[in-house]
């Protein structure tokens, strides 16, 4: 079982990266600037598998949910007011 835990994380990382990389690449993600919704950056990313029943595109939507908060306690993101867009959180000069 461990190797499926392996690859659980692997692709939890993959997905991290993806957004990272997608808000880096986002006028609207870049720190001072308006942000993107969730259910924006989830379809931009590819996430959506389509709308199935018990599981609509915005049941799928959850997971990302707890990716965001991750690049938030890393300090990567931030949230404009608690149900508003995301965007990249300014750096320090310094910071990596």
């Amino acid at each position: 079982m461990t190797v499926f835990v392996e690859r659980g994380r692997s692709l939890r990382a993959q997905a991290k990266a993806l957004v990272h990389e997608f808000m880096r690449n986002s006028d609207l993600c870049q720190p001072g600037r308006s942000g993107m919704r969730l259910s924006e950056i989830f379809r931009e990313c590819g996430f959506d598998w389509g709308s199935f029943p018990n599981a609509t595109s915005s049941n799928q939507q959850y997971w990302l949910v707890a990716l965001m908060r991750q690049l938030e306690a890393e300090g990567t993101v931030e949230r404009l007011p608690q149900s508003g867009p995301w965007r990249l959180k300014q750096q320090l000069a310094g910071s990596v």
